[in-house]
């Protein structure tokens, strides 16, 4: 005999995925992703400074109808916005981008192959890669990444001693949305773009990730914290905020 169970299981629901709506404006098209957040209260519209795309949040129970309608009408707001986004540098020959902070030209070279370091022609302080041009972007990232990662290891040690605490691991990664992160296991994560900043910032953003191995929150008791071992925290801060959207614009 066959018979119904008492109860159903519902399933959970699935979010939405993002969908991507049309904007003409002055004879341009845009094109606008639209993404749901259940803490949404209102529309919120954004052009990414690290990719140049513009970025709809919309609370979960408004209409791609009502997203639309709002769209068209912030179309000259969208194109004022992406005129003012810096140009992106792309990793090729003679783009000139920072290195820790100081303009440095990229040249190719005709060396051994896969060799990459810096120096100075003529005093000119350049990048020079090795190998087939064709090679030469992604040569460049990995030579980036490692110095990266070389001096986010040396600053990251001098604080945890500073502070006698532990660090389980230390990452690097193409991040967009901050420029390090501590878990409460001790791992670090930090962006490989710090490469093009300054050293003191890199350095600052080292002790505060360290820092929260000694309070895992952003209290008054952290900043004290931070402000003891890193006492240039402020103008490395400032720094970041006026110019940190810009390091997404190179590679």
């Amino acid at each position: 005999m066959f018979s119904w169970p008492l109860f159903r299981a519902t399933p959970p629901k699935l979010p939405r995925p993002d969908v991507r709506i049309e904007v003409r404006h002055e004879g341009e098209i845009y094109f606008v992703r639209v993404q749901r957040h259940s803490t949404a209260r209102k529309m919120i519209l954004k052009v990414r400074t690290d990719s140049g795309e513009p970025v709809l949040t919309l609370p979960t129970r408004s209409s791609l109808a009502t997203a639309k309608g709002f769209l068209e009408k912030h179309g000259g707001w969208i194109a004022a916005r992406l005129a003012r986004l810096p140009d992106q540098i792309a990793f090729e020959a003679d783009a000139v981008i920072p290195f820790r902070g100081e303009p440095h030209r990229v040249m190719k070279s005709a060396g051994a192959r896969g060799a990459a370091h810096a120096g100075e022609i003529a005093g000119e302080k350049v990048l020079i890669i090795a190998g087939d041009a064709a090679h030469l972007p992604r040569r460049l990232t990995d030579f980036l990444r490692k110095q990266v990662k070389d001096d986010i290891a040396r600053s990251v040690a001098t604080y945890a001693s500073k502070l006698n605490v532990s660090v389980a691991r230390i990452t690097v990664k193409d991040t967009r949305s901050r420029w390090g992160s501590c878990s409460a296991a001790g791992a670090l994560s930090f962006s490989w773009r710090l490469i093009f900043a300054p050293p003191f910032v890199l350095d600052y953003l080292c002790a505060h990730e360290v820092a929260h191995r000694v309070e895992m929150n952003h209290s008054r008791r952290y900043w004290r914290v931070v402000a003891d071992i890193c006492p240039h925290w402020r103008e490395a801060e400032a720094w970041i905020k006026r110019n940190g959207a810009g390091l997404h614009r190179y590679g």
